[in-house]
């Protein structure tokens, strides 16, 4: 029996692993500098927790979520997105209450949608996901939103479009969502089945349909900027006031629409305009949810987030042509020549690995000439030599890869003598 990977999804080999390591790592530091703490919640949860938060008029809930009956007959589901488990973690356990507010968390791990498979889009996917939760203070906006602007230009990446928009507070989107309707109903059987049915429920959805977006009703559609507020438009303002002064570039885009029920106010994506990247640019999304996490049981307690999918940041950094030189170095190759000079090979190996040297050796008894490829393969800095000889002097041949420098060592002195060569060239690589 051929037994493949499931459709939409990825085996990540070693060969890449390295990459993804690299960009995890960058993540959490960069999270760690703006003080948001991980949070880590079930990759399935009660599929009520979705439709609830994401919304039932939404393509996720209606048609990309893998949802299953369990032994006692509850209704369960992968997470789609990270946000809703956030949340409900927040009202499960009284964050609320904590003194410091707003709570400011991020989580790292995989989703699951049932869509057509693209280029960086599988069905499970990894997402980075950044929430706030307990300010209605624009500069928070501006916070989160700088926070995704950074992990991208920390990633390498130059050729990148901020985009913004203001979806309004209650009363803004009430008046918008009469306009939409009287905007749309007249034509709307001209519309996918999606479009109708969310005409009287959700009909900024509509804005977001991808069958129906050349639809010339889309072009002159109702405008919800025309429709915000005194209040809405204030706080627009001073998230773009914010942005300026943190010097993040952004352009404002009136036709921009998040494409889950529970965004308010803030919406913001950013894309890459590498040349090349494909045809969907959009690397993270994100907006303000004030009002979910009273939909979900708890008080009042507004809130802002976005995610970010880690297999299209990896296709950005490529895009750009950023290199991955190095990810996967090794300290040192020990060599050993004999039965005596492996069992030596083996304890020194050991030591090494103990002393935060990464450190490999042959197990497959080759000869000296495939042990030097393996090293040259694996991008080994040094190469450590065992052999009758060295064992009688009690010394490794030492040998620096990158000069062809080689040099007779005492076991006594050579972590020592390792651990200072290998200073030394990290502190060449920085000057250079």
């Amino acid at each position: 029996m051929d037994i493949k990977v499931p459709r939409g999804t990825q085996d990540i080999l070693p060969s890449e692993t390295a990459k993804w390591q690299v960009v995890e790592e960058l993540i959490r530091e960069t999270c760690r500098v703006y003080h948001y703490k991980e949070i880590r919640t079930p990759i399935f949860e009660h599929t009520e927790l979705f439709t609830r938060s994401v919304g039932d008029t939404t393509d996720i809930v209606q048609k990309e979520m893998y949802t299953f009956q369990d032994r006692g007959n509850r209704s369960l589901t992968l997470r789609p997105e990270g946000t809703a488990s956030a949340v409900r973690a927040y009202v499960e356990h009284k964050m609320f209450g904590y003194p410091d507010q707003p709570v400011k968390l991020y989580y790292m791990g995989p989703m699951f949608r049932y869509e057509r498979q693209q280029a960086g889009r599988y069905r499970q996917f990894v997402q980075l996901g950044i929430e706030a939760i307990g300010s209605a203070d624009p500069a928070i906006d501006a916070e989160v939103i700088s926070l995704a602007m950074a992990l991208y230009q920390k990633a390498g990446l130059k050729k990148l479009k901020l985009v913004i928009n203001s979806l309004g507070d209650t009363e803004s989107r009430v008046a918008h969502k009469e306009a939409l309707v009287n905007h749309f109903e007249p034509h709307i059987e001209a519309f996918c089945s999606d479009c109708q049915n969310r005409l009287q429920k959700n009909p900024l959805r509509i804005l977001d349909c991808k069958v129906d977006r050349n639809n010339p009703l889309m072009e002159t559609a109702p405008s919800l900027t025309d429709y915000l507020n005194e209040e809405s438009a204030a706080y627009f303002e001073q998230v773009k006031e914010y942005l300026n002064i943190l010097n993040v570039p952004y352009e404002v885009d009136a036709n921009l629409v998040r494409g889950l029920d529970y965004y308010n106010h803030t919406a913001f994506e950013i894309m890459s305009v590498a040349e090349g990247f494909g045809a969907i640019t959009t690397l993270a999304g994100g907006g303000r949810y004030n009002g979910l996490v009273e939909e979900l049981g708890g008080p009042a307690s507004p809130g802002i987030g976005f995610a970010m999918s880690i297999e299209r940041l990896l296709l950005a950094i490529e895009a750009e042509n950023n290199t991955w030189e190095d990810l996967a170095t090794l300290d040192v190759y020990v060599i050993a020549m004999g039965q005596a000079a492996k069992k030596k090979a083996v304890e020194l190996t050991y030591s090494l690995r103990q002393n935060n040297i990464t450190a490999e050796m042959d197990y497959l008894d080759r000869k000296m000439k495939s042990q030097m490829k393996s090293a040259d393969r694996l991008k080994a800095k040094f190469v450590l030599l065992v052999g009758d000889d060295e064992l009688e002097k009690q010394s490794a041949m030492l040998k620096d890869l990158s000069t062809g420098e080689q040099q007779l060592v005492p076991f006594n002195s050579l972590l020592e003598q390792l651990q200072n060569n290998l200073t030394t060239q990290l502190e060449e690589e920085k000057n250079d």
